[in-house]
């Protein structure tokens, strides 16, 4: 056992000294050594009942022989961190994670992981550090929340809260039903209800056989999730005996299944940097023509929130993952997953589909992927949309540039009325490098749609949005602002024409007025210059590569 190296042998007896300071017997010391990242916290509503789903894989680990330790791993609510300085730190606390997890199973030895996690960039981050110490783990996504009721209508976090502001705004709403939303969109705790990044991943990772069977929507309030905590805490002891590690799951054709299985349930477009970043630590190529392809060649079948009415819960009902999965059956690889079971396995035991919710590819929500990456002048290394969240009469669209160069700016315009139909809002210098930490617009698109803008006026930025965003938002503009992308050099008034079913986005300047440009319109300097955002700033790499470090 990996672990040995800090526990065996004479020269050893400082460590064991050191460890039975912690409460452990003897018969521990002769265990697998398995470490549990958790990121939970109070401020998060996704890791909140933590506390719970930790005690559940102790109790697996221990009944199969493992010793568990606990220990803590940061986390993030981008719903908390945004439209503010917070959302900067988002995206580059994904990183910290993945050192964190690398950091502390290198220096304590462990033999085997479980990575307890919900929410954003937190999923991506700890699976990001295993992929780098390559030893056992299972994860354990912590589930979503239920929806909210008012009346006979359901209620959600995005449709809710955040598209209530520009509601509220344009004066559609009174007061009292504005304060009943903010308390009751959200009841329990969770991930938020729709197909956001949160819930997004958590499928991705079941898809890529990271986590068992179900995991990813299992609600958080159900019993079952604990035992399904439980039996991971089983499961990575015996992948541990069994050397079962993660590389020899994520492969190439795995990250095509997890692909394919986002196209089909029209997820959140931040999936396609995190998968990219994942398959950059697996040393698995990844890049913005897999996304491409796949998108081409897989329906879209699940209607979810944001852009549609279905919710996680409606999904785990109507079979979950492995009934996505079947459903695309002809186009998955059949690999191995970390429950012991293939994927062939898992979607041969599904025993119940609905097809409400859950349609036929002979039937589709619509013939293509939920994510579409677009190209032409304004990004030559490439962007991308939600384009199943676009509405049909937007999905060609040329109109003047209003340009902003923060997020803040532009929330002050839209919330203003300054935003007229027949408009591209262009929000730069919110990239990787140039924000730092290339921020979700998330506040801005939903000002837009509650305001009923969202089919008279379109949105670019070197940014990204949240999982939540619909409307013709189009994000990841590479290279961005920053790096001197031409979104740099456009100005207000000139005309931007998006076209989603040819996959193109162009500003009309001729090669002449882009020269010229280029060589009078000077870039903004850094926003942040310390700290880790200042390091993240120059380190970070372009989003069409996953905004990896160097």
């Amino acid at each position: 056992m990996k672990s040995d190296s800090m526990k065996k042998g004479l020269e050893r007896m400082p460590n064991r000294a050191l460890l039975y300071a912690t409460g452990l017997h003897a018969s521990h010391m002769e265990r697998p050594f398995i470490g549990i990242a958790s990121s939970f916290t109070d401020i998060i509503p996704g890791h909140t009942h933590m506390r719970t789903l930790e005690r559940s894989i102790e109790r697996g680990i221990e009944n199969a022989g493992g010793t568990p330790f606990i220990f803590g791993v940061p986390g993030i609510c981008d719903g908390i961190a945004m439209g503010h300085h917070g959302m900067r730190n988002s995206l580059p606390s994904r990183e910290l994670i993945a050192d964190v997890i690398e950091t502390v199973a290198q220096a304590n030895a462990f033999d085997g992981l479980i990575l307890l996690t919900n929410c954003d960039k937190i999923t991506p981050g700890m699976i990001m550090g295993a992929l780098r110490v390559n030893v056992p783990m299972v994860v354990v996504t912590a589930g979503a929340m239920m929806t909210g009721r008012h009346n006979k209508r359901r209620l959600n976090l995005i449709t809710d809260t955040f598209e209530a502001v520009g509601k509220f705004k344009a004066g559609e709403m009174e007061e009292a039903e504005r304060n009943l939303l903010e308390t009751e969109a959200c009841p329990t705790c969770g991930s938020c209800q729709g197909m956001y990044t949160a819930n997004t991943m958590a499928c991705l990772t079941e898809a890529m056989g990271l986590s068992l069977p179900y995991c990813a929507t299992t609600m958080a309030v159900l019993t079952r999730k604990q035992r399904i905590a439980y039996e991971s805490g089983q499961r990575v002891v015996d992948l541990v005996k069994k050397q079962v590690r993660p590389r020899d799951i994520v492969t190439v054709q795995s990250m095509e299944n997890a692909v394919r299985v986002d196209m089909a349930l029209g997820g959140s477009s931040n999936t396609v940097l995190h998968l990219m970043a994942i398959a950059h630590e697996a040393g698995v190529p990844l890049t913005l023509k897999h996304f491409d392809r796949l998108s081409g060649s897989t329906p879209h079948l699940c209607s979810m929130n944001p852009a549609g009415k279905w919710y996680m819960e409606d999904l785990h009902y109507a079979g979950g993952i492995p009934a996505v999965m079947r459903m695309l059956a002809k186009d998955i690889h059949d690999l191995p997953t970390v429950s012991g079971l293939s994927t062939a396995k898992i979607m041969r035991s599904v025993k119940m589909i609905d097809p409400e919710v859950i349609k036929s590819p002979d039937a589709p929500e619509h013939k293509q992927g939920g994510i579409a990456v677009l190209h032409g002048n304004v990004c030559e290394e490439g962007c991308i949309v939600k384009q199943s969240a676009v509405e049909p009469e937007m999905m060609v669209f040329s109109g003047q540039a209003v340009v902003f160069d923060s997020e803040e700016e532009s929330m002050t315009a839209i919330l203003a009325g300054k935003i007229n139909k027949g408009t591209v809002v262009v929000i730069r210098y919110e990239g990787p490098s140039g924000g730092p930490g290339m921020r979700e617009m998330l506040s801005p698109t939903a000002a837009i749609v509650g305001m009923g803008l969202h089919k008279h006026v379109a949105l670019i930025t070197d940014g990204r949005f949240s999982g939540g965003t619909r409307g013709p938002c189009i994000g990841h503009i590479s290279p961005e602002a920053a790096a001197g992308g031409l979104i740099a050099y456009i100005k207000n008034g000139d005309m931007i024409d998006i076209d989603i079913p040819k996959k193109t986005i162009n500003v009309r300047l001729t090669p002449s007025e882009i020269k010229v440009r280029r060589k009078t319109m000077k870039l903004l300097p850094p926003k942040v210059m310390s700290g880790y955002l200042g390091r993240y700033a120059r380190l970070v790499t372009s989003a069409s590569t996953g905004a990896v470090f160097h």
